[in-house]
């Protein structure tokens, strides 16, 4: 990648071959990438974080400290995730191999599931994301959840299972609290504009999605 300057590693870091460091990038201490990852600029991946073969994580992307990030996890542009998130790409654990006389190859294989977090998403600390799982843009996970299921764009998800307990702007404030999972009627809708930045948005059967306002200052 080209323009800004070069990304810093820590010495203590390990940064396997073929492993790509956009500008700017900060690589923490006792850091681990694994070979082919791929990681855009402008990026913050902290202390004792883990980070797979092949994994893709795009710009403007902080890592909390601690972070274990599986093969086949894609992580896209603006994304946050909290210290001691966990990902997961495994459909059978075992430790054994299939036919029991040595151990399972810790490699990504067919059977790897791709993991992906939408633009703008926050995974909480201490959260564990499921394999195959999306979380969709500007979606936010709560601390501590479980993630078992796709999360749908601008929700809010909490608990284990984590369900959907409302929406959040892609700033971050939390637009509408819920109960469960209900949305407007068939062919209904509401309009819901957050106080911090004016972004509006409409919330529908379908889900919610942005109105087309820019962002102003508070």
């Amino acid at each position: 990648m080209s323009g800004g300057a070069p990304a810093w590693v820590h010495p203590t870091a390990i940064v396997e071959k073929d492993v790509v460091l956009g500008p700017e990038t900060k690589i923490w201490d006792a850091v681990h990438i694994r070979r082919g990852a791929r990681i855009g600029r402008s990026c913050i991946v902290g202390e004792k974080t883990y980070i797979a073969y092949e994994v893709r994580i795009g710009d403007f992307v902080k890592i909390n400290a601690a972070v274990y990030i599986c093969a086949g996890a894609v992580i896209e542009d603006f994304c946050m995730i909290s210290a001691h998130a966990v990902f997961t790409n495994d459909r059978f654990p075992r430790a054994g191999n299939l036919a029991l006389d040595g151990l399972e190859t810790s490699e990504p294989t067919g059977e790897t599931l791709t993991t992906r977090v939408g633009r703008g998403a926050t995974v909480g600390a201490n959260a564990t994301i499921g394999p195959g799982v999306t979380l969709g843009t500007f979606s936010m996970v709560g601390m501590g959840s479980v993630v078992t299921r796709d999360v749908a764009p601008y929700a809010l998800v909490a608990g284990n299972p984590a369900r959907s307990t409302g929406w959040v702007c892609a700033c971050g404030v939390p637009l509408l609290r819920s109960k469960g999972e209900e949305a407007p009627a068939a062919g209904a809708t509401r309009t819901l504009v957050c106080g911090r930045c004016r972004r509006d948005f409409v919330l529908d059967a379908g889900g919610l999605r942005p109105g087309g306002s820019a962002p102003s200052a508070p």
